[in-house]
């Protein structure tokens, strides 16, 4: 299930092209064009869900599939350092409406100030 109007579907579908990081049956993973740190790839499901409230059972398979690709991608990093976020909503900095975390490495994002 794809949404017509949303651009990750659009990427997804081969209509805007991006650089494609990974990719299987029911995830896609691609560079962030705002990269936050030297290693910014927003990992996706395929399925059009608009973010982590859209989640339902049927899901199950479908997120263990990101967390996957997470492992995967964040074992080859020398370090195996690296962090997941996923914004949802808009007022939590959710800025497309399709489910994706973004992975970022290469940077401690606490180096400067941010907490947790």
């Amino acid at each position: 299930m794809s949404d017509v109007s949303c651009i990750f579907c659009k990427i997804i579908r081969g209509e805007i092209k991006s650089p494609v990081i990974y990719e299987n049956e029911h995830i896609f993973v691609i560079q962030d064009i705002h990269p936050k740190a030297p290693i910014h790839y927003l990992i996706m499901p395929k399925k059009h869900l608009e973010n982590m409230l859209s989640i339902t059972p049927n899901d199950n398979n479908l997120c263990w599939e990101m967390f996957a690709v997470a492992q995967e991608l964040g074992s080859k990093l020398p370090s195996k350092a690296f962090n997941i976020i996923a914004n949802n909503g808009a007022s939590a900095g959710q800025s497309v409406f399709h489910l994706h975390w973004h992975f970022l490495a290469g940077k401690n994002l606490y180096e400067h100030g941010l907490h947790l």
